[in-house]
């Protein structure tokens, strides 16, 4: 089922409690020239959590943006997680991005592996292998596999993956979030052709990342 899109994500709730808990007291205690830095932390904790709703593309062979972001990467490289060469498209979320994800391509859910490592800044090509991360591998209906891996950044402590191996999943649904700073991979067949370069800004869900045509319809080509 979809993420019901509350605006402002579920897992942000306890820290918006506790922040504007805390700059309430403090400014009905001594006053808003002490409290507004709590003010500013508020609003940026505020507008870090908030998880808007997003259309959905109607096109068939389309790969969607896991995530909100710029592009840092676009190449070929070996995806370790279905053991395959593929097409690896990157996207960098800053503090300032929405950090929900949602899944690119309708399928089953083959595996999700969650993997510890180091929380170097997420911008660099080293993070993809050396930082925490978690990958989902998905089976499109018909063969095609696209991974999709939730990487943590310099800053960022904890990835959340809600789907597990089995799942059938939709284009858009909202699968994990991560806080605060880092990156999603996706890796693509090497028959996918990017739609994105390197800079772009993307939206997760309403971004097409690729086309991803059938094994059926490329032989038809």
């Amino acid at each position: 089922m979809n993420y019901p899109h509350p605006l402002i994500a579920r897992e942000g709730w306890p820290f918006l409690l506790i922040i504007f808990a805390l700059t309430c007291v403090v400014h009905f205690s001594v006053g808003l020239w002490w409290s507004w830095p709590l003010w500013v932390l508020s609003i940026f904790v505020l507008q870090f959590f908030r998880d808007p709703p997003r259309p959905v593309p109607t096109q068939a062979n389309a790969i969607l943006s896991p995530a909100d972001g710029r592009i840092v990467a676009v190449e070929q490289v070996n995806d370790p997680y279905a053991n395959r060469d593929a097409l690896k498209i990157s996207v960098f979320m800053n503090v300032f991005n929405v950090h929900s994800n949602r899944i690119p391509v309708d399928g089953t859910v083959e595996s999700v592996s969650y993997a510890p490592g180091k929380f170097v800044n997420a911008d660099l090509d080293k993070a993809s292998i050396e930082n925490e991360r978690n990958a989902m591998v998905i089976r499109r209906h018909d063969g095609l596999i696209v991974t999709s891996v939730q990487v943590a950044g310099l800053i960022a402590r904890r990835i959340l993956c809600y789907v597990r191996a089995g799942e059938t999943v939709e284009r858009g649904q909202r699968y994990g979030f991560i806080r605060f700073g880092s990156r999603v991979d996706v890796y693509l067949p090497l028959t996918a052709r990017p739609r994105v370069t390197i800079g772009d800004k993307v939206y997760a869900t309403m971004t097409i990342l690729a086309e991803l045509d059938s094994p059926t319809e490329a032989q038809g080509d």
